[in-house]
């Protein structure tokens, strides 16, 4: 099956959006209170897609040999992801470990696209989840 996975985060929450053909499924999250308002919107992006992948393995939207087309809208994320370069940050090679372990785990075929961030479903999602909890 072809999953299309949109993911945001902040340093507040995480937010993430998985298309299978005709449902989409989104979900927002708030950091445990170890990461809230500590971790960068990078950092947070990570823990994003670690979360999410995670989330839609367990609920079964994600199966083993599945496609996976990650849509990220940061350029220095998809460089992270993409090209084998040197991260100087615990916490990301950390993530990275986590999500290569998930895809080699359930033998996932994922692919990363760079996309603009007004077409980054996660970040509406995000953005939105945002705007109710400072009505609250």
């Amino acid at each position: 099956m072809h999953h299309v996975f949109y993911l945001d985060g902040n340093a507040r929450k995480t937010s993430w959006v998985i298309q299978t053909n005709e449902s989409i499924s989104e979900q927002s999250r708030e950091h445990i209170e170890m990461y809230k308002d500590k971790i960068s919107n990078l950092q947070s992006k990570y823990v994003a897609l670690h979360i999410g992948l995670f989330w839609g393995i367990g609920v079964f939207i994600i199966k083993n040999d599945d496609h996976v087309k990650v849509k990220l809208d940061d350029e220095k994320l998809f460089e992270q992801l993409t090209v084998n370069q040197n991260i100087n940050n615990e916490f990301i090679v950390k993530r990275i470990k986590f999500i290569n372990q998930l895809i080699a785990q359930r033998k996932l075929k994922v692919e990363y696209e760079l996309i603009q961030q007004e077409n980054n479903l996660a970040k509406k999602t995000l953005d939105a989840k945002e705007l109710k909890t400072k009505n609250d």
